[in-house]
């Protein structure tokens, strides 16, 4: 067998490594696009620049303690019987230490600053959204607007988005990446999260909880748009005139992957607070009971 030049070996990560580096910051977490994901990737980063400081010296002493100790080197001095320095040990403790401090500080400051259920300080009035995850799909009702959404998430870019989620189905996740702050969604509980997209643009949102045989589908798109488009898009959908009650929601409710977005209006007033407390149901006999 040949021999791989370790040259060749070195190229070859460094080119993985460049790769990865690269698709990484077009989209996701480390490319932001509102004040929480903003937040939180400042969080990632003091993290990992404190976690080097531990990392770093401890690769450069194993090449450094590699290359004194050599079998060729004379002058390194071999002590079998030395067991113990008061002052090695200070250091060798001080330091995980101290990351842990600043670790622990970093994660007590962060977790208070970006409770999911904090308002957003702004000028503007919060939008308000309530989600429910389905099995395999995501609704979003509007209830100020009257209107709901499937598997496409419209906010108005700038705005806050106070945000109430609930499963009717297993528990879920709820995460956009280029927003921050992913949270889960449980059946029979309700729970908070609020965000903002400072610019207008499109993002991917996704389930990030395995929840049966549709969950590599369950995505869904969200587009922040300027006031004008967003209060157009309500308008647009209210013409539609496909209500959504319950009965359209028992058969919306029904299993089904890789489904295409579509929206709804008006809407029954109440439906949320049936779906998070369980009384509206979700099975194929709710069409025979109505």
């Amino acid at each position: 067998m040949r021999s791989v030049k370790p040259q060749l070996v070195i190229q070859g990560v460094g080119l993985a490594v460049l790769g990865l580096t690269l698709a990484s910051c077009g989209e996701g977490v480390l490319s932001p696009r509102g004040s929480v994901g903003a937040d939180e990737v400042t969080i990632l980063y003091d993290a990992t620049v404190i976690m080097l400081a531990v990392i770093v010296p401890v690769i450069v002493l194993i090449l450094v303690f590699a290359w004194w100790f050599r079998a060729g080197n004379t002058r390194a001095r071999y002590l079998p019987d030395w067991e113990y320095s008061g002052q090695i040990e200070m250091i060798v403790w001080s330091i995980p230490a101290l990351v842990i401090v600043f670790l622990g500080g970093i994660a007590w400051i962060g977790s208070h600053k970006l409770d999911p259920s904090q308002p957003i300080a702004s000028p503007a009035a919060p939008l308000e959204v309530d989600v429910v995850s389905l099995d395999w799909k995501w609704l979003f009702i509007y209830p100020t607007q009257g209107v709901a959404s499937v598997n496409r998430l419209v906010i108005e870019a700038g705005t806050p988005v106070r945000f109430r989620l609930t499963s009717a189905s297993v528990m879920n996740s709820f995460f956009v990446p280029e927003l921050g702050s992913q949270i889960y969604t449980m059946p029979g509980m309700t729970t908070q999260l609020n965000l903002r997209a400072d610019q207008a643009g499109v993002f991917k949102g996704l389930s990030a909880q395995f929840s049966g045989d549709g969950f590599s589908d369950m995505g869904f798109e969200v587009a922040a748009l300027p006031a004008d488009q967003f209060a157009h898009w309500v308008e647009t959908t209210k013409a539609q005139g496909r209500a959504l009650d319950p009965r359209s929601y028992g058969r919306l409710a029904q299993p089904s992957k890789a489904v295409e977005p579509a929206t709804y209006a008006p809407v029954a007033e109440g439906l949320f607070e049936d779906i998070s407390t369980g009384r509206a149901s979700t099975d194929r006999t709710f069409e025979q009971e109505h």
